[in-house]
């Protein structure tokens, strides 16, 4: 009850000397706004890069440079990893490529082949190859091409044997077009079977699941890769399996540098941002503490009044730290109006994607910033409004 009634003294008081704690609450917002603001340009424009970077799967892919010679074994190893997304044999870029054609239709066009299987981060969400048949086609060929899902089309594999060039044609339906997003060249991605038998029959073999005669049979021995496809599980694996392939003594090409500058500007910009917080909330907290001496000085005939009608040291204390959080609250609602109005014409400027943002704060984000103001103002209040310890209830009756 006691409690109550303080609360309401306070308030009362609070909206009676009106200019005065108007200039508290401008005071408080000088400082929680900018502070607002630049928490959500570092948020927003970090987040905005990092999620940029985890979007685009060739962020996380690790390339291995140079002619390697890489077991089935070994790449199923490195797919096993806890750091690997995704791992896959390539064959020899030299014999992954192929001439494509619509039926009916004179016009051609070559394209690469990439392997695929399920987890590719290229494909993403679309359905992956089952049959060595079907493909994955990037939307560029098929523009050229003319074809959309479900079409048939013809490919060619040539080679030459004996200075004679030989080709063999097979029909392969289009499982589904790919966007622009995802692949930005003219290529197919097709099962690692049907890569592999292109490669054999390239090389001289037979290709028996083709019935495609070969001066070659197709060898007992483990077949041999140069390279693979290899995507890290998040950007921060990434510099652990390219130090992991240093010590294997392999060459490998990743984006890791691009990673290490979002990750140094995130360090960086938090540092500037608790360097200025850091001072603005001993700002704030002298603003507080001044504030609060002030006001036992100005209002000490009012107080020695209150103890005169029994309130104790400990309720006088609570009324100058009620009226230092009521303006807390107040500057706090303030400053969050204002950070909107700042972030609507921050990303209106700024912001070039749909996705992206330049400043964002979460609703978690402004509740600590709540909290952290009520507390500051609350502590700075207690620590000046110890002097109503000083103030005698003589003082209010010889002021009767």
């Amino acid at each position: 009850m006691k409690i109550a009634l303080v609360a309401s003294l306070a308030w009362q008081d609070y909206r009676a000397d009106a200019r005065v704690s108007a200039c508290m609450v401008l005071a408080l917002v000088a400082v929680i706004a900018p502070l607002l603001v630049m928490f959500g340009l570092k948020f927003g424009l970090v987040g905005s890069l990092t999620e940029r970077l985890e979007r685009d799967p060739s962020v996380r892919e690790v390339i291995p440079m140079g002619g390697g010679r890489f077991s089935a074994a070994f790449i199923g190893q490195l797919a096993l990893r806890p750091d690997v997304a995704f791992a896959l044999p390539r064959t020899r870029q030299i014999a992954s490529t192929a001439e494509l054609a619509s039926p009916g239709q004179e016009r051609k066009v070559n394209v690469e082949m990439i392997p695929t299987a399920a987890g590719d981060p290229l494909v993403g969400d679309i359905t992956p190859v089952t049959r060595i048949d079907h493909i994955l086609l990037s939307k560029t060929a098929a523009e050229k091409l003319g074809v959309r899902a479900g079409d048939w089309l013809d490919a060619t594999f040539a080679r030459q044997m004996g200075g004679r060039v030989q080709s063999q044609n097979i029909g392969l339906q289009v499982a589904t077009v790919m966007s622009l997003e995802a692949f930005g060249r003219d290529g197919m991605f097709v099962s690692l079977a049907l890569l592999e038998a292109v490669e054999d029959y390239r090389d001289g073999r037979a290709v028996e699941a083709f019935g495609w005669a070969g001066a070659l049979s197709q060898a007992d021995t483990e077949r041999v890769f140069p390279a693979f496809r290899l995507y890290a599980r998040n950007l921060d694996d990434v510099e652990p399996l390219r130090r992991y392939f240093a010590d294997q003594h392999l060459l490998v090409s990743t984006k890791a540098q691009a990673i290490s500058q979002v990750r140094s500007l995130s360090r960086n910009l938090s540092i500037v941002f608790w360097v200025i917080a850091a001072l603005a909330v001993v700002g704030a907290v002298a603003a507080v503490f001044a504030s609060a001496l002030a006001a036992i000085e100005r209002k000490r005939r009012e107080l020695s009044v209150l103890r005169l009608l029994g309130l104790t040291t400990g309720a006088l204390l609570l009324f100058v730290v009620l009226q230092a959080s009521y303006s807390g609250v107040l500057a706090t609602l303030v400053s969050i109006g204002l950070y909107h109005l700042a972030e609507r014409c921050l990303n209106h400027l700024f912001v070039q994607g749909p996705d992206e943002y330049a400043s964002l704060l979460l609703s978690g984000h402004f509740l600590v910033a709540a909290v952290a103001v009520l507390v500051a103002s609350a502590s700075a209040a207690a620590l000046g409004g110890w002097r109503v310890a000083g103030i005698e209830a003589s003082e209010g009756i010889r002021d009767v």
